[in-house]
């Protein structure tokens, strides 16, 4: 059995187990689980001929990577040099990158194996992968159901066996939301720590590069092999300043529960909750009740402020060099055209909602007030932190919500990242656990002070340990 990614890299240094065959039994699972609707594009050919690659590194004695032989996906906004990215909207799907992001090549470099791009949001616009141009994933513990977005893909595949680590995008909770729906761990790294050069940009201030894990100390090792500066984005730090506190994680940590975010819970949700709360007291943990008051404003800070930054960045799109091109004589109304033909509705929305918060006599009512009420949160996390180590929420309100049920409502589809906007809006690490339940999967969210990722992950697999 294999327990961790090292020790799949382990045993295949030793050839007990081949690359090949690894790929092999991936694509026969993804034949399997095809009705899911979890790829865009399948790199068969290329994920074969990586895998012989790597056994002849290893017949011959040749150095390899700390991920040989790992099989893995990525989100289809990742940059990846000659492939198609279409960020699962029709305005790019045409568009062949012309270079790979960083962190997804400091992972090839590593030597893991790429079997392909996964479904998503368009854009990354959503919490459910149903606002996608290639129709909507499903949730492998209930096809019925959603795996949350954006990133709904890439949880869709670990959960499903298909490969061995997957990388996602989170914004607002793109990552932790799937992870907690699927049943995997997924890591929202401090801002800044992983590079975002080669992705697809969602909102510039809080968008980060995430990977979905069987466990934290898989996270860790991938955390590791992604951080670091890098000169082609401004906004990453340089890794070497991590926060690697020397503390014992054990149980004289006091963890707070936020008490805004632990009422009007589903039932399933809320029982789970309470149950880890007390195994964690039974065996000795502090647990101790904190208050944000200004988190209850969270979610509607965010959609100001992304909205803002999502219409700044999708100006770029103008469907005349890539993607869905219309015919007009007027250059305007080509424009016009290609962008309304190039977009998804929920793409339309966030725009409008965008430009309205931007424009004149409404940039100050209230995408200024949206960044005042961000400086406050940012006050009093770090207010709370002096109080306990470490935060601790559900990861989402409800348990994986049913297909179409609330994509016709956008409000309620929006309140699914109650739980995981405010981390985002101030930048700390937050990852996602899987509790143990008998029905549909609940996610345990564990947050952390900025630039204490290590400390962060260590925690969680202790906790993962006991709850999961």
């Amino acid at each position: 059995m294999i327990s961790s990614l090292e020790d799949l890299v382990r045993q295949v240094k030793k050839q007990k187990l081949k690359p090949s065959q690894l790929v092999e039994e991936a694509i026969n699972q993804i034949q399997l689980k095809s009705d899911l609707n979890i790829f865009i594009e399948i790199y068969e050919n290329q994920a074969r001929f990586q895998a012989l690659q790597i056994e002849d590194k290893l017949n011959k004695g040749h150095p390899i990577g700390r991920l040989t032989g790992c099989i893995f996906v990525v989100k289809d906004n990742f940059l990846l040099k000659g492939s198609k990215t279409t960020a699962a909207a029709p305005i790019l799907q045409n568009f062949e990158a012309p270079f790979t992001g960083t962190c997804l090549q400091k992972i090839l470099d590593e030597d893991a194996i790429l079997l392909g791009k996964t479904n998503l949001d368009a854009f990354a616009h959503g919490t459910s992968t149903e606002n996608s141009y290639y129709k909507s994933t499903k949730n492998p513990h209930d096809s019925q159901r959603t795996p949350g977005g954006s990133s709904g893909g890439s949880a869709a595949a670990l959960a499903t066996d298909i490969c061995h680590f997957s990388l996602g995008t989170d914004t607002g909770g793109s990552v932790r939301l799937p992870a907690s729906f699927c049943g995997v761990v997924g890591y929202k790294p401090t801002y800044g720590l992983l590079s975002r050069y080669g992705l697809v940009a969602m909102a510039s201030s809080t968008d980060c590069v995430a990977p979905f894990t069987k466990t934290p100390q898989d996270a860790k090792l991938l955390i590791e092999i992604m951080a670091g500066r890098d000169n082609l984005d401004a906004t990453t730090l340089d890794s070497s300043n991590l926060d690697f506190r020397p503390k014992t994680v054990n149980q004289n940590l006091t963890l707070g529960v936020i008490k805004e975010l632990n009422q009007n819970l589903d039932s399933d949700v809320q029982k789970t909750f309470n149950e880890a709360l007390d195994h964690l007291r039974t065996n000795g943990w502090q647990i101790k009740e904190v208050s944000l008051p200004n988190i209850k404003l969270a979610l509607a800070c965010y959609y100001v402020l992304v909205s803002a930054e999502v219409s700044s960045n999708l100006s770029r799109y103008d469907g005349l060099r890539y993607g869905v091109h219309q015919s007009h004589d007027d250059w305007g109304e080509l424009i016009k055209l290609n962008r309304h033909h190039g977009f998804m509705a929920e793409n339309k929305r966030r725009i409008m909602l965008g430009t309205y918060v931007l424009s004149q006599g409404y940039y100050e009512a209230y995408y200024q007030k949206a960044q005042k009420l961000r400086t406050l949160l940012c006050q009093e996390f770090d207010q709370v932190f002096r109080q306990v180590e470490a935060l601790l929420s559900p990861t989402s309100p409800t348990v994986a919500f049913k297909l179409g049920s609330k994509i016709d409502d956008p409000v309620q589809m929006y309140l699914a990242d109650l739980m995981t906007v405010a981390p985002s809006l101030v930048g700390i690490p937050a990852i996602s656990l899987p509790l143990k339940t008998a029905g549909l999967p609940v996610g345990l969210q564990l947050m952390t002070p900025q630039m204490t990722d290590n400390f962060n992950l260590n925690l969680a697999q202790e906790l993962f340990n006991q709850l999961c």
